[in-house]
């Protein structure tokens, strides 16, 4: 006989039991399954990554499917990684043989053991990221970032080191990255030492950069904060012919500038006035062109400065040419606020925050890893043909998370989706066959709306 638990809703009474059944609760993975199959993945991370010499290990292509897959389904520690093993569906999915223990993949990642290592491994697998998106007659933006990975705890892991974060002087790490803007792909990750500086490595990171992009890959901008104004690194962008858009420090020449400019302008947006001129910084080998802003406004951002009450004030470095007006150079530059949400993304869905392993780069090579979860979330819906990006966890919620039954039925491996109301077995329908036909097309999957469950 079944032995039930009682338990009460507040209403009535209701019997809680077990069963053999095989169920999952990511049977929605399936899609993504799908998609990764399509675009061959697992023969690429077999390519790429360095492969384990123990006979009995686990091939590296299936410790890296199973860890990204632990991180789309939310996980945010090897602990909790390894927590799937017990989903009787995901490695069928992910055509593997299984998900990795904590232990084995504290075991695997120390295998990444250099910088120069790590940089060929990944770095194809950003080239692949950016072979995938579309051309645009116009360009692509890229935005240039870094943010502080906080461990206060972390004392005895390589690279957790005191440094300047938002919180004050903690131990984090100082990771680098590359966004395209249009697309909110990553284009390239470093992790750093917590006790870096923004621009630490910035030219080596540039350059490594540009050479893995696709030939028709066009940058029509390269945007930055203040904490990359770096001298050599705009002679790079100018030497490649690079229009870039870069806050300047406001050390004391910039705000002798502001203090000296009498020639504001009023523009159309109210409590802001824009000046420019050639200035030449400190460090500096040339003359730059800086545009200047100052508002009025408390929530237009820049800095207060004592020395000019009133007003916040910011200051832009560009190459671009003087048929772009000042205003113009300022609007342009405002759309790289697309690339915190990015990072506050990968921090909240993608566990850059809490991944941290004893060695460094083994950390980097985890973090990486989860950063191309990311990126494949965005493909994902590229490749379905969503106009509106969602969340990761919009898309867990409404697709990953999505329940099943496993059975054998007729020699196959059958899996039935818990989809209860019509139109949203409709979009399941829809969706699988986007993503089980060989051939693209241009077919879009409409977007996944709550309501569909009501």
């Amino acid at each position: 006989m079944t032995s039930f638990i009682k338990a009460h809703n507040g209403k009535e009474t209701i019997r809680i039991g077990f069963t053999r059944q095989r169920i999952s609760p990511h049977a929605g993975l399936s899609a993504f399954g799908s998609f990764l199959h399509w675009h061959r993945f697992k023969e690429l991370l077999r390519k790429h990554l360095p492969q384990r010499t123990s006979p009995n290990a686990r091939p590296s292509e299936d410790m890296a499917l199973g860890f990204m897959t632990g991180i789309l389904a939310g996980a945010k520690k090897l602990t909790q990684v390894a927590h799937l093993r017990a989903d009787p569906l995901v490695p069928e999915l992910l055509g593997i043989a299984g998900i990795g223990s904590q232990s084995a993949y504290s075991r695997y990642f120390p295998c990444f053991k250099s910088a120069p290592a790590n940089s060929q491994c990944f770095g194809q697998f950003w080239r692949w990221s950016l072979e995938r998106l579309r051309t645009r007659k116009e360009g692509y933006t890229l935005d240039v970032d870094s943010t502080q990975l906080l461990h206060e705890d972390g004392h005895q892991k390589e690279g957790v080191a005191t440094g300047h974060t938002h919180r004050g002087l903690k131990r984090a790490y100082h990771p680098l990255l590359a966004i395209i803007a249009e697309a909110k792909v990553v284009a390239g990750f470093w992790l750093r030492p917590g006790n870096t500086r923004s621009d630490t490595n910035v030219v080596g990171f540039f350059e490594e950069l540009l050479a893995r992009l696709p030939h028709w890959l066009h940058l029509k901008l390269v945007r930055a904060d203040s904490g990359f104004c770096y001298e050599p690194l705009l002679a790079l962008l100018e030497n490649r012919r690079l229009l870039y858009v870069v806050v300047a420090r406001l050390y004391e020449p910039v705000r002798s500038l502001i203090r000296t400019t009498t020639d504001w302008q009023r523009t159309d947006i109210p409590g802001t006035e824009v000046a420019e001129a050639w200035h030449k910084e400190w460090g500096w080998s040339q003359a730059r062109r800086v545009v200047l802003l100052r508002h009025s406004r408390p929530d237009a951002g820049g800095r207060l400065l004592l020395e000019c009450p009133g007003y916040a004030y910011q200051a832009l470095v560009t190459n671009l040419g003087p048929e772009v007006g000042a205003l113009e150079v300022w609007r342009r530059y405002n759309g790289r606020a697309g690339s915190e949400n990015v990072i506050r993304e990968l921090d909240e869905c993608f566990a850059l925050p809490q991944l941290s392993l004893k060695k460094f780069y083994a950390t980097e090579a985890a973090l990486s890893l989860a950063v191309l979860s990311y990126n494949l979330c965005i493909l994902f819906q590229c490749h379905i043909g969503w106009m509106e990006r969602v969340t990761a966890a919009t898309l867990r919620f409404l697709v990953f998370t999505t329940g099943g039954v496993i059975s054998r039925t007729g020699g196959y491996t059958t899996i039935r989706l818990a989809v209860q109301n019509q139109r949203h077995k409709q979009w399941w329908a829809r969706l699988l066959e986007k993503l089980s036909c060989p051939f693209p097309n241009c077919n879009a999957v409409e977007d996944l709306q709550p309501n569909f469950f009501a």
